[in-house]
Parts: structure tokens; C-alpha cells; sequence
């Protein structure tokens, strides 16, 4: 008989295989982010800035383009800004509102990041090809999407 550890390391379901994707990109990431002084920063900090603009974002915009709670998001933007990393801002449409802008620091992590994963993306692309990689880029947009939405329809 199979145990589920053999089944799992020979047929890895999609969230196996997600979240060793996740954790492999967010350990290169942190690692070269560190090696650029931003060491203070952990993996659960990318909720916020992997969706952070350049002019501000609202915190519900951010709960929702990363789908985590308004609270973990409320939690983790404290955290960036005692680091330095963002500010609140009223938002200039909606004064009631804030918007979540980077600091001078927060940008340059920002284009730190963006160049370090351009570069993880550049490697796969020249490995599997430019057209597969594309391919593939599309189909995990794709599933991902799904899921998403299938796990919306669950909580319904």
C-alpha cells in the first residue's frame, strides 16, 4: 500500500505543487532582498507589497487582490509602516478614505523586487522555452482564477 507521504512526493496535488512553488520564489526573493538591506521584511509582508502602487492603494484593494482578510491586511500594512515602507494618505477621491503609498523606501524595495522576480522569470522562460513559458504562465493564471472563484461560491 501507497502512503499518502510516497503519493504526495511521486504525485504532487496542486497544492503541494503550489505551495512549493510559493515557498521556493518567496525564499530566493527574501534572500536577495535581504543581501539588498531589506532584511527586515518577511514572506507574509509580500500580501501588501506585491499589490502596492506607486500612488497608493486602498487596504480593501488589498485584501482583495491578495485575498486575505481586511484585518491580516490592517495588521500588515502597521507593520510595513513601522518599518518605513509605506504611509497612510487620505485618498484624494474619497476623503473618509486611505490610501497605502510607499516611502521612499517602500519604492525602491518595490524595484528591487520587481527586478529580482523579472530575473526568476527570465531563467524559466530560457529553460522551458519563451513560448512554453508563456503557456504555462497562462494556464496558472488560469487555474488560479478558477480556484478562486470556486472558493467564493464555497463560502457562499
Amino acid at each position: 500500500m501507497v502512503t499518502r507521504a510516497e503519493r504526495t512526493a511521486s504525485n504532487p496535488d496542486l497544492g503541494v505543487l503550489s505551495g512549493r512553488l510559493l515557498f521556493a520564489v518567496q525564499r530566493e526573493l527574501f534572500t536577495k532582498l535581504t543581501e539588498l538591506g531589506f532584511g527586515d521584511l518577511k514572506p507574509r509582508h509580500g500580501a501588501v507589497l506585491a499589490y502596492l502602487d506607486p500612488d497608493g492603494v486602498r487596504a480593501t484593494d488589498l485584501a482583495q487582490l491578495s485575498g486575505q482578510h481586511k484585518q491580516i491586511i490592517g495588521t500588515l500594512i502597521d507593520e510595513l509602516e513601522s518599518l518605513g515602507y509605506v504611509e497612510r494618505r487620505p485618498d484624494p477621491s474619497d476623503r473618509r478614505a486611505k490610501l497605502v503609498c510607499p516611502t521612499g523606501r517602500g519604492l525602491a524595495q518595490m524595484q528591487a523586487a520587481d527586478r529580482i522576480m523579472a530575473e526568476m522569470q527570465e531563467r524559466h522562460a530560457e529553460r522551458l522555452g519563451r513560448g512554453e513559458y508563456a503557456l504555462f504562465k497562462r494556464m496558472l493564471v488560469d487555474i488560479t482564477e478558477h480556484q478562486r472563484l470556486a472558493g467564493r461560491s464555497s463560502r457562499d
